[in-house]
């Protein structure tokens, strides 16, 4: 992705989050110089990586198969590792409509996903097998805001504005936006990006980059370049 097209990206989606009352946190609004000469003191949001994410996959087709994301907290594994102290996350998320997040699962996360505004959020689902890889004619448990489905494999949850989903371990998933954007919420246990997505099919998680401008902002896959 070019970065030009990721510093649009970030306007627009910051409109939208704003349109739907929500306002990030002051370090999304950083400049890169601001978050190097603040990098001493915002070691946590370096080291847990919350913050700008916007991923194409590495497919190149962000209008079609993509995602926009902003990590506002993300805890310790260690904690969670141990039963206690800060083993949550929190994120926002645009699904844009008919934008599809690839089928995947975790191995250590779970997870509440919200639409918090906007279309209708169309989530198709699929169970485990005894390995917990993709079982195509499996299915499973979710809860739907407190309430127990049982689903079908392949069965496509849609999700009006202020439903919600619970997905464990072994719920394989994808989304997208039907009817047009949605605005996501995210609830989980720790996040781990870099190695606690496992997708159906050999792709990305993070977008390769082309620098044809400055970045506006860093995203969390700048850090370990821009901040050491």
């Amino acid at each position: 992705m070019k970065r030009s097209r990721i510093n649009d990206i970030l306007t627009s989606a910051d409109d939208m989050i704003r349109s739907y009352g929500f306002v990030l946190p002051p370090f999304a609004y950083w400049t890169p110089d601001e978050f190097k000469a603040k990098a001493d003191v915002a070691g946590h949001i370096i080291a847990t990586r919350c913050g700008w994410d916007i991923t194409d996959y590495g497919a190149g087709r962000f209008d079609e198969m993509g995602l926009f994301l902003f990590t506002l907290r993300n805890g310790l594994l260690g904690d969670l590792q141990n039963g206690g102290g800060m083993c949550y996350a929190e994120k926002l998320l645009i699904s844009k409509q008919d934008q599809l997040s690839p089928m995947h699962t975790h191995v250590i996360k779970a997870e509440d996903i919200i639409n918090r505004g906007g279309a209708t959020l169309v989530v198709e689902l699929f169970g485990s097998d005894d390995t917990g890889k993709f079982a195509k004619d499996e299915g499973g448990t979710v809860s739907l805001d407190g309430i127990r489905h049982a689903y079908a494999p392949g069965e496509k949850l849609q999700l009006a504005p202020g439903e919600s989903v619970t997905l464990r371990p072994g719920d394989w998933h994808a989304f997208w936006g039907e009817g047009g954007d949605v605005l996501v919420g995210e609830v989980s246990t720790v996040n781990d990006d870099e190695s606690d997505n496992i997708f159906r099919e050999p792709i990305g998680r993070f977008a390769n980059i082309e620098e044809d401008t400055d970045p506006k902002h860093l995203l969390v896959s700048d850090y370990r370049t821009w901040l050491g």
